[in-house]
């Protein structure tokens, strides 16, 4: 069993670092996207974001025309996604990437970062939960310990 990971002990401003983890996100029971090979973003009283390569990503994206800015990495750019089971059913802006993100963040360039839902997210064969409330995208696991960010009455933190 992996060690705990506070996240009043991760940094800020947030490290980014590569992570061996093995990440998998399936949507009715279809592979989404698989890697071995992404990033990950610690940052005070959040659990871990991922950023996924775009080639592990096994589903065609739309841009969306959604757009948000993040005061460490920069402006996000938003995408689509079509639901593999129904064509029809179109998830928008529940995923983001930086297309020319600031300094001490350029590694993940394009990179995709998923919120942990419509679809399901597994970290080491962990199915995750999504962080609370619905602004930021961070993934829980079960090593994941303290009081995170995100929920009703944390917006101050």
């Amino acid at each position: 069993m992996p060690p705990k990971l506070n996240v009043h002990n991760f940094p800020r401003p947030p490290l980014l670092e590569k992570t061996p983890r093995h990440l998998q996100i399936k949507w009715n029971n279809q592979l989404v996207a698989e890697t071995n090979d992404a990033y990950w973003a610690l940052e005070t009283t959040h659990p871990p974001t991922y950023y996924l390569p775009p080639s592990s990503v096994l589903l065609p994206l739309t841009r969306s025309s959604h757009k948000s800015f993040c005061e460490w990495k920069g402006a996000a750019t938003y995408w689509n996604i079509s639901n593999p089971a129904n064509e029809s059913e179109v998830v928008k802006n529940r995923i983001w990437s930086y297309e020319k993100p600031t300094k001490g963040f350029e590694s993940i360039k394009d990179y995709l970062s998923f919120y942990a839902g419509p679809w399901d997210c597994y970290v080491d064969g962990e199915k995750v939960e999504p962080q609370p409330g619905d602004f930021y995208g961070g993934w829980v696991t079960s090593d994941i310990e303290g009081p995170i960010k995100g929920g009703p009455g944390t917006w101050g933190w």
